[in-house]
């Protein structure tokens, strides 16, 4: 979305603000969150790093299935002991990256994925989100 709500924008700013924490980046230092963000368009220095894009004409069980298949991935990955990272940062660049990539005019970025092995010097290796208690968001029925 364009504009975040509640309590997606609370949970969105606590998990920015714990990631720029552990890379021990202040509140006000602007510059070195955009340096942060930015090193999503090097794929943070992964080895491999993937461009997904969907059929803009597909509905939204499409976009479920995709998500699937980008799990999929994932979770292939750590088989083989590969570590992966999704990234929407690229959702909103897909004019910029088709013509780069030579992407069909009815395709839309879906995402990039950095693939590689983790490096765990780096702090944000470590960052871990708070979860919503399964309460929070199940109905149980009986």
């Amino acid at each position: 979305p364009t504009q975040f709500f509640e309590p997606y924008l609370t949970r969105r700013r606590a998990n920015g603000f714990g990631l720029y924490g552990a890379l021990g980046i202040g509140r006000r230092e602007v510059d070195k969150m955009r340096a942060q963000h930015d090193r999503n368009f090097v794929f943070f220095d992964a080895p491999v790093g993937m461009i997904f894009t969907i059929d803009r004409r597909l509905n939204q069980g499409s976009w479920i299935d995709y998500g699937m298949f980008l799990q999929n991935i994932m979770v292939a990955a750590r088989g083989r002991g590969l570590h992966t990272c999704p990234q929407a940062a690229f959702a909103p660049y897909h004019r910029q990256i088709r013509p780069v990539l030579d992407i069909p005019d009815e395709e839309i970025v879906v995402c990039g994925m950095a693939l590689g092995y983790e490096d765990t010097s780096k702090p944000e290796n470590a960052f871990r989100t708070d979860r919503v208690p399964l309460e929070e968001w199940v109905t149980f029925s009986e």
